[in-house]
């Protein structure tokens, strides 16, 4: 599993899935709005998106 999810691309990622569970807990009827951001979050921890693979994209330097 190569990284292809920049710096930047993954503070940005790591931000949004944490507002996106901050949401979740904050309003108790949004809870899939914490399903949305674990994704973003285990993808900025990890440094591999799999939406990018089939376009070739990366971020990386």
């Amino acid at each position: 599993m190569t990284e292809n999810v920049g710096e930047t691309d993954r503070m940005i990622r790591i931000l949004v899935g944490l507002l996106l569970i901050g949401l979740a807990l904050a309003f108790g009827g949004v809870w899939w709005f914490g399903m949305i951001g674990i994704i973003p979050v285990f993808t900025g921890i990890t440094g591999w998106c799999p939406a990018y693979l089939p376009f070739g994209i990366s971020t990386c330097n």
